[in-house]
């Protein structure tokens, strides 16, 4: 299942990508069910959990016995937003969790023995296909970063590694930009890590059941079409799992937190000279079984 936040004739909706064309749920469910239960926003509809995703099965279930296709839209005709266009806390992001990365961002001693955090801000939040504001007036350091994210399902503290993904609902990809001259100059990671536009998502968000093994992922990032990153989630220094046990120590996780889960070798800052992103340069993050995220930066 692939959900998306979309648009339409100035309106937005929840869907479910069905083939080349998205299912409009609410209309599907009103038309087949007679029913208008479906929310107005994923977040929503990721608070109900498998309440939800269970619904949406009848709902598919139906289309497929009954062809009904008034509420089926092309892809092309819709504007994809991002899977939550507003999340309500900043969103966790794990730092050097690739070890190629951490070498190409210093040495093998930057390779981390515990779990790097920082967040970045609910602003920085845009999706598939809108524009990068370069901040040309405060950086010329602006760097690349595509990772899986995952998104919470359900609240809970002191969660188990053994338990954690029971508390996943799904995954969704991210571009972790950073203007690493103020990374630097700050010496913390928020306010790079946070300017306007600097987080892209989307453009779905894949139910976990719709990926069988989320630690055999290729991710790729291309600039230009030129491929920069070219990863695979395997490489993770530390699981998913171990994430969200050490987030949820002492801090309560809740439906809707994003986790960020880090980023493979090959970034911008990683190749001497570095390479940054400039005024009309194409970005696209690709995670197998997930999608593709593209943005263009502002000229």
């Amino acid at each position: 299942m692939k959900f998306v936040t979309a648009m339409i004739h100035k309106e937005s909706f929840i869907g479910l990508v069905h083939g080349e064309r998205i299912i409009d749920l609410a209309k599907a469910e009103k038309e087949i069910f007679e029913l208008s239960s479906i929310p107005k926003s994923l977040y929503e509809c990721i608070k109900l959990g498998d309440k939800f995703v269970q619904h949406v099965k009848q709902i598919v279930d139906k289309i497929n016995e009954e062809g009904s296709e008034g509420f089926l839209y092309r892809i092309e005709d819709v504007t994809i937003l991002p899977p939550i266009p507003r999340p309500t806390k900043n969103i966790f992001c794990v730092g050097k969790n690739y070890r190629e990365h951490a070498i190409e961002m210093g040495s093998e001693e930057d390779i981390p023995k515990h779990v790097m955090l920082f967040s970045k801000a609910p602003t920085t939040v845009i999706g598939h296909e809108d524009e990068i504001d370069p901040h040309l007036h405060i950086t010329n350091e602006l760097d690349y970063e595509g990772e899986l994210a995952i998104v919470i399902g359900q609240k809970g503290k002191q969660i188990n590694e053994a338990e954690a993904m029971d508390y996943v609902f799904g995954y969704t990809i991210i571009n972790d930009l950073t203007a690493r001259n103020l990374q630097a100059q700050h010496k913390q990671f928020l306010l790079g890590k946070s300017l306007d536009t600097s987080c892209p998502m989307g453009p779905y968000l894949v139910h976990k059941s719709a990926v069988s093994n989320p630690y055999d992922l290729t991710l790729t990032t291309k600039i230009n079409g030129e491929v920069r990153q070219n990863g695979n989630t395997k490489d993770m220094i530390f699981s998913i799992e171990h994430v969200i046990s050490t987030i949820s120590q002492g801090t309560t996780l809740e439906p809707g937190d994003i986790i960020a889960t880090g980023t493979p070798a090959g970034v911008g800052k990683g190749f001497n000279p570095p390479r940054f992103l400039k005024p009309g340069d194409i970005v696209e993050v690709e995670i197998e079984g997930i999608g593709v995220l593209r943005n263009r930066v502002k000229e």
